[in-house]
């Protein structure tokens, strides 16, 4: 199973920015599709940013034209850029990668939004 690590985190204050790192100990051109989810406390995990195989990335709306998805395929990394930051965006933010039907999860990496 492949193993991912996110990294990044941390405490920022409202209309700040932070790039969030996910390293993969696998291809992440062999994964069917990556993305980035995220849970606040007490609510459900959900999604924040997918991209696939063929590059298409598609957006929660809550983020959409604040948070952007890449990926650097020779390093084997997927990044979540995210501007505009809001107090509602803070959460544990998890890195997932399917491969060959496996659903691979990052233990997280927390974000916290405050002034």
């Amino acid at each position: 199973q492949v193993q991912l690590v996110e990294s990044g985190g941390g405490l920022v204050q409202p209309g700040g920015s932070l790039t969030l790192s996910c390293a993969a100990s696998g291809s992440i051109t062999s994964a069917n599709a990556m993305g980035w989810f995220r849970q606040a406390p007490g609510k459900q995990r959900t999604m924040v940013a997918t991209i696939t195989k063929g590059g298409s990335a598609r957006y929660a709306d809550s983020v959409q034209g604040r948070f952007f998805i890449s990926r650097d395929n020779a390093k084997n990394t997927l990044y979540l850029h995210l501007t505009g930051l809001k107090p509602e965006d803070t959460a544990v933010y998890y890195c997932n990668g399917v491969w060959n039907g496996v659903n691979c999860w990052g233990k997280g990496t927390l974000v916290t939004v405050s002034s």
